[in-house]
């Protein structure tokens, strides 16, 4: 399979000429993401090529003129590979490779290899490699034509349909086990949220764009030391991490993968096993570039991605990070009930975080139940606990001695830690 080049990484400070064409003029922001997006993946931009695309071409995607722009700029030797910010045809970049001569990378092959680059763990790691072997499998009948298919003779194969034939299996029977060890990294990730739920432990996931600031957010709140760069995909894997609220107790905040427009279906279905911990979250905290020019177009990719995997129902607090770069200031917005809707934050200067927590707090205690409980004195244990789980709000002793606890709490713990009273 090397010989495909595929599944071989993009070499290390290699300088790419892109490709970028669009149906109307694209914005800088465009522009910007795509170059970040190349650099990510350790490439160094050697020129950008775009222009006007009105309808595909089937062989190249572009026309002839961009096609012959392309072989001049290569014949100066100012590049030796070409990157586009388009998903490709098997069957375009295979004659795209032929006409030019380089190694031709498209969006998702892009993607694909950051998410390469910065997988750490043993589900990331199994995720992105699932994703590749799905990119790579549609790929591979163009991946020998350097071969003859046929060779004289009735039933005759030549050696380029043998070769297909072995990557193909070889890739099959690497999807089945790459499949059956997510499959176990699924069902331990089960269980681990089956026993939060237990202990009533509610989970807040921050969602949003890719570079929103979703990690910065999460090590303001929570102490963490998750990696920080002004860089794509820089959080692949899902770090979980305590956060005590005030009137709702500990909770759960985890920091998960951003998101980018044109994602790419085969990571969407590969990362399923990080991607629940989104869809079984209690609140999201979608968190939102305010700097950004493009944020209400990120917004709705976001809500796009969300909804295609299950996770639009998902009660949502959305968080504008980064007003200080617009000389904002921190605030908070309610509806027509009183529940906090939107918080506009800075968490670099940790500007806004306490009516952040405040709004966090107040949209899980909507799940809680408000009660007062009256223990006698020698349930001291009984109170002991419920003071360790910080379900009490307020405390008073009656003149016969016993304490009266108001108390604020998820029914199902409350229940718990009295049937074990």
């Amino acid at each position: 399979m090397s010989e495909t080049g595929y599944l071989q990484p993009l070499p290390p400070n290699g300088a790419a000429l892109l490709v970028s064409m669009h149906e109307r003029a694209p914005s800088p922001a465009q522009t910007d993401e795509f170059q970040s997006l190349v650099q990510a993946a350790a490439l160094r931009p050697a020129g950008l090529i775009s222009g006007r695309l009105q309808r595909p071409h089937p062989r190249w995607l572009v026309g002839q003129g961009k096609l012959e722009q392309l072989r001049r700029r290569l014949a100066e030797g100012v590049a030796e590979l070409v990157v586009f910010n388009h998903e490709l045809a098997p069957r375009q970049q295979n004659h795209l490779e032929r006409e030019l001569g380089v190694r031709v990378v498209d969006r998702i092959g892009l993607i694909l290899d950051i998410f390469a680059r910065r997988a750490s763990s043993h589900a990331g790691r199994l995720q992105v490699e699932l994703a590749h072997l799905q990119y790579l499998s549609n790929r591979l009948k163009h991946g020998w034509t350097h071969l003859e298919r046929q060779q004289g003779g009735i039933g005759m194969r030549g050696p380029g349909e043998a070769q297909l034939e072995t990557d193909r299996r070889l890739v099959r029977d690497r999807i089945r086990k790459v499949r059956q060890r997510l499959e176990r990294v699924h069902r331990q990730r089960s269980q681990a949220r089956h026993a939060r739920r237990r202990a009533s432990l509610p989970v807040i996931s921050l969602v949003g764009y890719t570079n929103a600031g979703k990690s910065t957010l999460f090590n303001a709140l929570t102490g963490a030391r998750a990696a920080v760069a002004d860089q794509p995909f820089l959080t692949l894997d899902t770090c979980l991490r305590r956060l005590d609220l005030k009137g709702v107790g500990a909770v759960a905040v985890a920091d998960t993968v951003g998101f980018i427009r044109q994602l790419p279906t085969g990571l969407i279905e590969a990362f399923k096993a990080t991607l629940e911990e989104i869809t079984a979250a209690n609140l999201l905290l979608h968190v939102i570039d305010y700097h950004d020019d493009e944020y209400e177009l990120h917004v709705e990719q976001v809500e796009q991605i969300l909804e295609q995997i299950g996770a639009a129902q998902v009660p949502c607090l959305r968080v504008y990070n980064k007003v200080d770069c617009r000389n904002s200031s921190a605030s908070v917005s309610v509806d027509a009930s009183g529940v906090p809707q939107a918080v506009w934050i800075s968490a670099a200067r940790r500007e806004g975080l306490e009516t952040l927590r405040k709004a966090m707090a107040e949209r899980l205690a909507r799940r809680l139940e408000h009660c007062h409980l009256t223990l006698q004195p020698h349930q001291a244990r009984l109170r002991s606990r419920l003071y360790e789980h910080k379900l009490v709000v307020a405390e008073h002793m009656d003149a016969d001695g016993s304490m009266v606890l108001e108390l604020h709490a998820p029914s199902t713990t409350l229940r718990q830690l009295l049937a074990t009273a």
